[in-house]
């Protein structure tokens, strides 16, 4: 994922007009983003421009689904942090892509991310590969709600606990005491009394068969590969690389930190609003 690093601090890389060339003679490509696309909005990363982790563990699929300590936490943090992601607007990389898309040169955006920028900067194909924060899901039931709404509810029961965004996260997490967590009323839904759940996929929960096959679809219909954002740290994205890889497709990385798949592919080291910009000017 993108490092957070302002685009002024971002030094001069020689033949980025040669790179976004090289990128324009493989298109279409499919397009895989990470957290760093949205980082400007003032959504932070999840990891430093060297991969390292910069955030407090984030809750595992099996912790939230059999712990009610658990849910808890996450609720409590996440009364804090939606508002965060709720109200962000796209970059102008998420812009560029949606151009780029609309002229035909892009097949689909994949994206690891669960903020739904893509959709709201008008892109249409996209596949949220973990999941969208704007829905909650019913662990019991199926039953499926807007996280809005589950937001009024969790203020509600939970009039004492802070607001603002609280150090919010890519997936809606923010800093809460921990005093505060044992306090934390959680809302059951309202079908079946039942554990909600956002509907994106935590760390150790697995991707949806149906949506990993749509994404292998999409790139067997692309010329190349190229990422955006992404130190493909997590095998969920790096496996792009190798399917990529596998089919002898191209591979570009926009990335002004480290990636995963450095080795395997272009890198152009500069942020994604920046990339993009130089390669709707090639397109012309």
């Amino acid at each position: 994922m993108e490092a957070d690093v302002s685009i002024a601090e971002a030094p001069p890389v020689p033949g980025a007009e040669a790179i976004a060339g090289r990128i324009v003679d493989a298109l279409p490509s499919l397009v895989l983003t990470g957290a760093g696309i949205s980082a400007a909005t003032g959504i932070p990363t999840y990891r430093d421009s060297r991969g390292q982790w910069l955030r407090s563990d984030p809750i595992k699929h099996q912790e939230f689904i059999s712990d009610p300590g658990k849910r808890r936490r996450y609720w409590g943090r996440s009364l804090r942090g939606w508002p965060g992601v709720r109200d962000a607007l796209p970059t102008a990389a998420h812009r560029s892509l949606t151009r780029l898309e609309q002229r035909g040169v892009l097949t689909h955006i994949v994206t690891q991310n669960v903020d739904r920028l893509h959709q709201r900067a008008g892109s249409q194909r996209v596949i949220d590969l973990h999941g969208r924060l704007d829905r909650v899901v019913c662990l019991d039931c199926g039953d499926e709600s807007c996280r809005e709404l589950l937001q009024s509810r969790l203020e509600a029961l939970n009039p004492s606990l802070p607001r603002g965004s609280g150090g919010a996260r890519p997936d809606g997490d923010a800093d809460l005491a921990d005093e505060l967590i044992d306090g934390v009323r959680v809302p059951a839904c309202t079908v079946c009394g039942g554990r909600l759940m956002p509907d994106v996929v935590f760390f150790g929960g697995s991707i949806p068969s149906a949506r990993v096959e749509a994404c292998r679809d999409a790139l067997a219909s692309a010329r190349s590969l190229l990422v955006v954002g992404s130190s493909l740290t997590v095998y969920s994205g790096f496996r792009f690389c190798r399917w990529a890889a596998a089919a002898g497709l191209p591979i570009f990385l926009i990335n002004p930190g480290q990636t995963r798949a450095d080795d395997l592919g272009v890198k152009w080291s500069r942020p994604a609003n920046e990339a993009l910009a130089e390669l709707e000017d090639v397109l012309g």
